[in-house]
């Protein structure tokens, strides 16, 4: 399409295959999009498009795009607690371009697949790469690629957390994240764990940080949990990696999936020794 639309908060430019959006800087944008800076969003990744007024308070419309379950990990880690106005999918226009944004949303449903309304296998949209740091109530949370780490702060964790020491997961020891808004109460960020037992108290839990006045904010937390949602999914299934190997290699490719913490012990020792077998 190669047009363009400026309103709010954002610039949106269509291509034939994507929306790139660029969020404005200023003292009014939100800070979750001014830390974004631009996004691409892949025309496969999009569900809906929808022009529709305000509430009356002011003469404009809003455009908005609806991804799919599945497509964006932002989205995904958000699970519906974002606030409006922090909404990356939503450019709100003057009245005046309301045909304008009409003739876009029709272009981009004339460009929507057979497979627009289907949940998608892989996560289609883009966020920020590791490493990634998180500043929280009661401790500092690192994620490089290949494992998340906890240092606790000496005031603000906890006695149990404290006692207990940092933590480090390997990401193969992680099957999800929990993340709870800190705009609401309550919020924090927990790690699911791979056969672990979570304390429900987000305070005691090991693998989770607690968010707090000033500490965890939207624009930190949600881009840092998205990033490791992004790695979870995007894992190389070992089997399929270590067939496509042999003898030596294949022991030497577990190796090194297990130093980078894309292996627990336990997974690595039952493959090695698998494989160990088969080349007898």
């Amino acid at each position: 399409m190669g047009d363009v639309l400026a309103g709010n908060h954002a610039v949106w430019e269509f291509d034939s295959d994507s929306v790139l959006i660029r969020f404005t800087r200023g003292i009014r944008t939100p800070r979750l999009l001014h830390a974004m800076g631009s996004r691409r969003i892949p025309l496969e990744a999009v569900s809906a498009v929808s022009v529709t007024e305000t509430d009356g308070k002011r003469d404009a419309v809003v455009l908005r795009v609806l991804p799919r379950p599945g497509a964006d990990p932002l989205m995904e880690a958000a699970g519906g607690q974002l606030k409006e106005t922090c909404d990356p999918y939503r450019l709100v226009l003057p009245g005046e371009r309301a045909p304008l944004a009409a003739e876009f949303a029709d272009a981009l449903r004339s460009r929507l697949g057979p497979d627009a309304d289907e949940p998608c296998e892989r996560f289609l949209v883009d966020v920020p790469q590791p490493p990634v740091h998180l500043k929280a109530h009661d401790a500092r949370v690192a994620f490089d690629g290949s494992a998340i780490t906890f240092h606790w702060s000496r005031t603000g964790a906890t006695g149990t957390k404290w006692k207990a020491g940092d933590q480090r997961y390997p990401l193969a020891a992680v099957t999800g994240v929990e993340w709870c808004s800190p705009e609401g109460p309550g919020g924090h960020l927990r790690l699911l764990l791979r056969d672990t037992a979570a304390d429900p108290r987000p305070d005691h839990d090991l693998s989770s940080a607690v968010f707090g006045t000033g500490y965890g904010a939207v624009h930190e937390s949600l881009p840092f949990a998205a990033a490791v949602l992004a790695a979870l999914r995007s894992r190389t299934p070992v089997a399929a990696a270590a067939r496509s190997r042999s003898g030596d290699d294949r022991l030497r490719h577990l190796s090194e999936l297990h130093a980078a913490g894309l292996l627990t012990d336990a997974e690595y020792a039952a493959l090695r020794d698998r494989f160990a077998a088969e080349s007898l």
